[in-house]
């Protein structure tokens, strides 16, 4: 399973960040990735280097796997549950890149506190707010039960704390400042990652 799960990893990289960031630019003209942003310590630095830590620890666990480095948690190891998480990666990959796709021109890595672009908030973004990020959850636990190590583990924890993060210090206070009363409505209807789960009840 860590050749299966490696092989899917590399693949979520490359459709997600790769492919995505390539259509960006076709469309637009800008790749729509931004650099880290904020000082070292602050909210936005925190979410930016836990992302990346966790997505090279993520890439670290197949591979240490299959060099015999990290043993597999015993109870976790089995069939079952590595077919349960190769179906789940693999659905989690898929809708992560259509979630990506339905941002169309506003879809972007990170943020800008200059930049201003359209609130999406129709497709997979009227059930939640954060789409994306909501199917990268099963994608990156699929891929944790296809390689069980404490390492794999750990880095999925990491992932789902910079996610956090990331959208409630980072992108929701961005949104707020750039579309106002137009997001406070959104959000008042729309779950932040699970269908009604996280609404806003008003101004922050």
């Amino acid at each position: 399973m860590p050749v299966l799960a490696l092989a899917l990893y590399l693949a979520f990289i490359a459709v997600a960040f790769g492919l995505r960031t390539a259509i960006q630019i076709r469309r637009t003209g800008s790749s729509g990735v931004h650099r880290l942003s904020g000082p070292p310590g602050s909210a936005e630095w925190l979410a930016g280097v836990g992302f990346f830590v966790a997505l090279g620890l993520g890439f670290a666990a197949p591979l240490l796997a299959l060099l015999g480095v990290v043993e597999p948690i015993g109870a976790l190891d089995a069939t079952a549950v590595h077919v349960a998480g190769a179906v789940l990666a693999i659905a989690g990959i898929v809708a992560t890149f259509l979630a990506q796709l339905a941002m169309g021109a506003s879809w972007r890595v990170g943020v800008d506190p200059e930049e201003r672009t359209a609130l999406v908030t129709d497709g997979p973004f009227a059930l939640v707010r954060n789409p994306i990020f909501s199917a990268m959850g099963p994608a990156t636990l699929g891929l944790v039960l296809l390689v069980p190590s404490w390492i794999a583990l750990v880095a999925f924890v990491g992932l789902l704390a910079a996610i956090e993060l990331q959208v409630r210090a980072v992108e929701e206070p961005h949104l707020l400042r750039t579309h106002g009363a137009a997001y406070v409505d959104y959000a008042m209807r729309v779950g932040r990652f699970v269908p009604s789960v996280g609404r806003l009840n008003g101004l922050p």
